[in-house]
């Protein structure tokens, strides 16, 4: 296994804008796309969450998500689109702040574009927790968290305290 160290909050280089990756990336990109694996599946037996993980978490500076949910899904240079106008509000969760909770608004609805493993051009429309999701892990890509997206300054709260 290739585990990588994820980045926590503080640390300056979860705040960088990431690079578009090219097809000249592409051996390297697949070694990403391996750590990014190795890192979520050990992050969700240690921590019994997470399903997908932006590459910046690790460190690399590129435009790459990796979702681990029913399927792998390899999303490269994601644009997001069509963003609706109703949100949602809800608890946001992040591997590089494992124990805490951010209250957070996202689109109910949008649209990402994004290539695959094969360079191939593929679109998704979104809604709900899947929308939520890869606003959040395109967020780590523009060096945006979700403590930067509270709603307002008491939107924190310890994993299995908010709620009570």
């Amino acid at each position: 296994m290739s585990v990588k160290p994820i980045l926590l909050l503080g640390n300056p280089r979860l705040y960088e804008v990431s690079s578009p990756v090219t097809q000249d990336d592409s051996a390297s990109i697949k070694q990403a796309v391996t750590d990014l694996h190795d890192t979520i599946s050990h992050f969700k037996r240690a921590f019994g969450y997470g399903r997908a993980i932006a590459a910046p978490q690790i460190g690399v500076m590129k435009r790459l998500i990796y979702m681990l949910i029913d399927e792998p899904a390899v999303i490269i240079n994601p644009v997001l689109e069509n963003l609706s106008e109703e949100m949602i509000e809800l608890w946001d969760d992040c591997m590089s702040f494992p124990d805490l909770m951010v209250r957070v608004k996202r689109h109910k609805t949008c649209s990402i574009r994004f290539r695959d493993l094969d360079w191939k051009e593929i679109r998704w429309e979104l809604s709900d927790d899947m929308s939520e999701l890869l606003q959040h892990e395109y967020d780590h890509l523009d060096g945006i968290l979700a403590t930067q997206r509270a709603v307002d300054g008491k939107a924190f709260g310890l994993r299995g305290e908010v709620g009570r």
